[in-house]
C-alpha cells in the first residue's frame, strides 16, 4: 500500500514540486529514463517524495521497462530523459506501448519556452513526433497549469488504456505559484449495452458449438476468474488470443492453447467447428487469426460476438454479429448471469464437445513431442552433421523447467516466435510481446520493468541473437540497480525469419541475414552478470532453474543456449510473393 501524504488543498509550491506531488497522488514509484539537464530540477527532489529513478543504458530501454512494469501491475509506467535526442530515442519503445494497451506516460522536458524555434542545442518539436502513438498528449503551456495537465494525463493513460505524453517546457519548472493538487479520476467500466448483452445471450444459448476467444482485455480487466466461471457454464473451448498465452489458465480442462503464428492446432482445429465465437476483449487484430499449419481455421459461418472496451475496434477485423462495447470481465459476468437457469443447446452434445477436446489436445501434444527439428529441405539440409541443439526441444525443455508464477517476454524472431508453441501460463500477467508493432529488443527491458512491478516473481526473457544485439547493454542496468533477471539468449548466427524467407522466395540468397557473434555468455560476466553457455539438451532445464534461482540472491543471468540454423515457418507469407526481375543484369538471379 502507498502511505505517502497528498498535499490537500491550495499550497503555494514551485512547478516542479506540483509536478513530483502529483506523481505521488498518481501512485508513482518508480521511473526509467537518463537523466538530464532538462528535468533536473523535479529530478532532485524524487528521493524525498519516494520516487526511484532507474537509470537506463538507452532511452528505449527506458520505454520497454515503464512498458513492462505498467503491464503487470495494472497501473502507470513512467519513462522520462533529456529534451531532444533523448525524448526522439522513446519512439519505437511507446508504439510499442501503443499496440499493447500499455497505460505508460512519457514525460518529455522540452527546451526552453525563449529559444524554441532558433534552433538551439537538442531542439525539435516534440509533440508531432508522437502524435500518432499516443492517445493522448498534454502540453503545459503555462507553468501554472503544472498540477492540472500533469494529473490529466495520468488519467488519460488509464481511461484510454495507452501511452500518454506529458510535454513540459524546462523553463517551466522554476518559479513559484499556487496549486491544487489533483485526486486521480477512475471510472468502473461496465458490462456493455443491455440490449447487446441480451442478443449475446441468445446466440450462446443457442450455440451448438461456442468457442471463446480469450483476449488481452482479459487480462487487463483483471477477468480471468470470470472468462473461467463462463467457459465451465457453457463447457466451451477456450483459445488464447495471439501473443496473449496468459488470458487463461493452461492447467484448465478447457484451455485448448493460443492462435497465431505458431499457435496451437488443438485451438485452431477446434475454433473450426464453431458456430458461435465469443472473443472477449479482443480486437481480433488480423495477424493473429491468420492461417497457419496449413489450416485456414476461422469459421466462415460462425456468429461472432466481440466484446471490447473501445468500440472502435468492434467490426473492424471481423465481421461480428453482436458488438459489445464494455470491459472483459464485467461482460463475462453479465453473460455468464442472464445464461444460468437457461436451457443451453450446447449442453446436449457436452459429452461430444468435451471428447473432441480431449483428442485434440492430446493429438497436438503427441505432435510437439515428436516435433523434434523443422522439415522443410533447408532445415533438413542444415541440421545433418550439426553439434547443436534443436530449437523446438530446447524449447520444450525449457517450457519444463518454467517455474509456474514465472513472467516471460519474448522478443520478435524466429525461434521467439516458434516459443508460442510452448509457452503456457497458470496467471495473467505473465506474458509479455510487443505485439503488433513487432520491434526488437522488446523483451529485455520489458522483463526489467516487470520484476521492478514484481520483484518476487521469477522472470525471464527470451530473445533471438539478433535482437540480443539491440538490448544487451540493458545487463548494466541490472547489475547496477540490482534488479535480477534471467534472459535465453538463442544463439544461431542468423536472422532467421529473414533468412526463411530468403530460403523461400529468393532461392538461398543471403543477404544480410548471417550474423558473427562472439559468446554473449563471456560478455555477461564481463558486465558482472551471470553467464552461461548450454549446447546441450540434458542441460537446459537445470540452467533455467539455477538462474530463476539466482534472482533471489540478486543475480542477473544470461542463459546462451547454442541452436541449429533451421528455420520455423515464414513469418510474413502473408506479405511476400515470387519475385520477377525485368533487367536483363538480374534475371539470373530468379
Amino acid at each position: 500500500m502507498d502511505n505517502r501524504k497528498v498535499i490537500q488543498g491550495k499550497t503555494k509550491m514551485t512547478p516542479s514540486e506540483a509536478f513530483v506531488e502529483t506523481l505521488v497522488a498518481n501512485g508513482v514509484t518508480d521511473v526509467f529514463g537518463i537523466v538530464g539537464s532538462a528535468c533536473m530540477d523535479a529530478l532532485d527532489i524524487f528521493p524525498a517524495a519516494g520516487i526511484r529513478y532507474i537509470p537506463t543504458v538507452h532511452e528505449q530501454g527506458a520505454g520497454h521497462m515503464a512498458d513492462g512494469y505498467s503491464r503487470v501491475s495494472g497501473r502507470h509506467g513512467v519513462c522520462m530523459a533529456q529534451n531532444g535526442p533523448g525524448i526522439t530515442n522513446f519512439v519505437t519503445s511507446i508504439a510499442a506501448a501503443y499496440w499493447a494497451h500499455s497505460p505508460v506516460v512519457m514525460i518529455t522536458p522540452e527546451s526552453g519556452t525563449m529559444t524554441m524555434g532558433l534552433g538551439g542545442f537538442q531542439e525539435t518539436e516534440q509533440l508531432p513526433i508522437f502524435s500518432k502513438i499516443t492517445k493522448f498528449q498534454g502540453h503545459v503551456n503555462n507553468p501554472r497549469r503544472m498540477a492540472e495537465i500533469t494529473a490529466r494525463c495520468f488519467d488519460r493513460a488509464m481511461l484510454d488504456m495507452g501511452p500518454t505524453q506529458l510535454n513540459i517546457p524546462r523553463d517551466y519548472f522554476y518559479g513559484e505559484y499556487e496549486y491544487e493538487i489533483p485526486s486521480p479520476i477512475r471510472i468502473e467500466n461496465g458490462p456493455g449495452g443491455l440490449q447487446a448483452l441480451t442478443e449475446a445471450a441468445d446466440l450462446l444459448a443457442s450455440a451448438k458449438f461456442p468457442v471463446i476467444l480469450a483476449g488481452g482485455g482479459v487480462v487487463m480487466s483483471n477477468g480471468t476468474d470470470a472468462a473461467v466461471g463462463l467457459a465451465e457454464l457453457l463447457d466451451a473451448p477456450v483459445v488464447n488470443s495471439y501473443l496473449h498465452n496468459d488470458s487463461f489458465p493452461a492447467s484448465h480442462r478447457l484451455w485448448c492453447g493460443p492462435l497465431g503464428y505458431q499457435g496451437s492446432k488443438a485451438g485452431m482445429k477446434l475454433m473450426e467447428k464453431a458456430d458461435v465465437v465469443l472473443a472477449l476483449g479482443t480486437r481480433l487484430g488480423p495477424f493473429g487469426t491468420l492461417p497457419q499449419h496449413g489450416l485456414d481455421y476461422w469459421p466462415k459461418n460462425a456468429k461472432i460476438i466481440q466484446v471490447d472496451a473501445d468500440p472502435k475496434m468492434l467490426g473492424l477485423v471481423k465481421k461480428i454479429s453482436v458488438g459489445l462495447c464494455g470491459d472483459a470481465r464485467s461482460a463475462a459476468l453479465a453473460l455468464a448471469e442472464r445464461l444460468k437457469g437457461r436451457t443451453l443447446t450446447c449442453h446436449g452434445n457436452r459429452d461430444a464437445r468435451l471428447a473432441d477436446i480431449a483428442k485434440e489436445k492430446a493429438a497436438w501434444e503427441g505432435e510437439l513431442n515428436e516435433w523434434t527439428h523443422e522439415r522443410d529441405p533447408y532445415s533438413l539440409d542444415v541440421i545433418k552433421n550439426a553439434k547443436e541443439m534443436h530449437p523446438r526441444q530446447m524449447l520444450r525443455e525449457l517450457e519444463k523447467a518454467m517455474p509456474k508464477d514465472a513472467m516471460v517476454s519474448t522478443d520478435i524472431g524466429n525461434i521467439c516466435s516458434v516459443s508460442n508453441s510452448y509457452l503456457r501460463f497458470e496467471q495473467p500477467r505473465s506474458m509479455f510481446a510487443a505485439m503488433s508493432f513487432g520491434n526488437c529488443g522488446y523483451a529485455f527491458p520489458a522483463i526489467i520493468g516487470a520484476k521492478v512491478a514484481a520483484p518476487d516473481r521469477p522472470a525471464v526473457a527470451y530473445v533471438g541473437d539478433g535482437a540480443w544485439g539491440m538490448s544487451f547493454g540493458e545487463i548494466l542496468t541490472c547489475v547496477r540497480e540490482n534488479i535480477p533477471v534471467t534472459a535465453v539468449v538463442f544463439h544461431n548466427k542468423q536472422w532467421g525469419a529473414e533468412k526463411k524467407n530468403q530460403v523461400d522466395f529468393y532461392s538461398r540468397r543471403f543477404v544480410g541475414t548471417d550474423l558473427e557473434n562472439p559468446s554473449f555468455a563471456a560478455i555477461a560476466r564481463s558486465m558482472g552478470a551471470q553467464g552461461v553457455t548450454i549446447d546441450s539438451l540434458q542441460d537446459v532445464g537445470p540452467a533455467l532453474a539455477a538462474a530463476c534461482a539466482a534472482q533471489k540472491e540478486g543475480k542477473t543471468t544470461v542463459i546462451e543456449v547454442m541452436v541449429t540454423r533451421e528455420l520455423g515457418d515464414p513469418f510474413r507469407r502473408d506479405a511476400l510473393s515470387m519475385p520477377v526481375r525485368l533487367l536483363e543484369k538480374y534475371k539470373d538471379f530468379v
